[in-house]
């Protein structure tokens, strides 16, 4: 039984990886071809492929629940089709464990994909965000069009031409108003950097404004009072998709110590929680398809379904997270729905092939 369950695991898990090789392949050319357009200044073309290899993880993590899909149907119908899980019925091995021989493998992407979640494409894709802007920005203009970062401190509102790991940023702009909405000052620093003591301001150009004049000054250094630290500075740096479970765990509770709106965080939190979730009901709803209605199907058209329900499921999570967003219910119940669902299409088609 444990040579059968090997030669079942390592069809599976070989088929998952040559469907994620290829989808991450097209995808990785896809964001190539894109990058060309945003090629001016210091970020040459050398540097796009920096950028795109950088973002490779967070690439791999995204496409492991479509890539399992599709990976089972393809492996588990290749056996099919041979008449191997014939044999293997015959022999006395049941159902239920040929769709745990089948799920085994799976578990560790589900566990790939934590690492990388946690771990690897948050920094990747910081890294790859913040050379790109570096490259096209650069640090002695304010307010650079169409780039860098906005946030809002209580009454400051503050923008980031390029924020880098370690805690240093590059073109700091800030505006401070009062409760009134009233402009009361703004300053531009191109370079800040985090001291054992907090921010300390390079090379900064601040003006204070009056009611009938301005008083501006130029300082070579100068302390910035913010509650902004490194750590949240990196999350800022990333969109809600990319960052880690833990760091959207904490970016939401610091948006909502500011009275700022949390609810793409939040969403995306409970997205990473349930991705092991999303990857298992996948693989039973490809295994269902296999042994109930697509047994007798060709090749091609097992794969063409397994991209229709992971193109149909993606699609479901997309319209009902923002719609959680709009009228008010729990994230969690949006990203469940779709998996329980999947979940349970899977199940009962598995529980009428019994």
């Amino acid at each position: 039984m444990n040579k059968l369950s090997s030669y079942i695991g390592i069809n599976v898990i070989g088929a998952i990886l040559l469907v994620l090789l290829l989808i991450v392949g097209l995808d990785v050319v896809s964001a190539i071809i894109d990058q060309l357009g945003d090629i001016r200044g210091d970020y040459t073309f050398w540097k796009s492929l920096v950028y795109v290899g950088l973002t490779v993880p967070g690439r791999i993590n995204e496409y492991i629940p479509l890539s399992a899909l599709v990976g089972c149907l393809v492996a588990m119908g290749m056996l099919s089709s041979s008449s191997e899980i014939t044999v293997m019925r015959a022999s006395g091995v049941s159902l239920s464990r040929l769709v745990w021989m089948a799920v085994k493998p799976t578990l560790w992407l589900i566990v790939l994909s934590m690492l990388i979640s946690e771990y690897v494409s948050p920094f990747t894709d910081q890294w790859a965000k913040s050379h790109k802007d570096f490259s096209i920005s650069g640090t002695d203009r304010s307010l650079v069009a169409g780039g860098g970062l906005w946030h809002r401190e209580g009454d400051t509102f503050m923008h980031f031409n390029v924020v880098q790991p370690g805690g240093v940023l590059y073109g700091v702009t800030t505006f401070e108003f009062n409760p009134q909405g009233d402009l009361l000052s703004s300053s531009f620093a191109k370079r800040a950097s985090y001291q054992r003591n907090g921010w300390l301001m390079e090379g900064v150009q601040r003006s204070v404004f009056y009611s009938d004049t301005i008083n501006s000054s130029e300082f070579t250094t100068l302390k910035w009072e913010t509650q902004l630290s490194p750590k949240m500075l990196g999350y800022l740096s990333l969109a809600a998709e990319d960052l880690s479970p833990s760091g959207l765990f904490d970016y939401a509770n610091y948006l909502d110590q500011q009275e700022l709106d949390s609810g793409a965080y939040r969403l995306a939190f409970w997205q990473k929680c349930l991705h092991p979730l999303m990857i298992i009901s996948l693989v039973l709803v490809a295994l269902s398809f296999v042994f109930g209605p697509l047994r007798s199907s060709t090749m091609g058209y097992r794969v063409f379904i397994g991209v229709v329900v992971g193109i149909a499921f993606q699609f479901t999570q997309n319209l009902l997270g923002p719609s959680s967003l709009i009228y008010g219910f729990s994230p969690f119940y949006a990203v469940l729905v779709p998996i329980i669902i999947c979940a349970g299409v899977g199940s009962t088609l598995l529980y009428r092939t019994r």
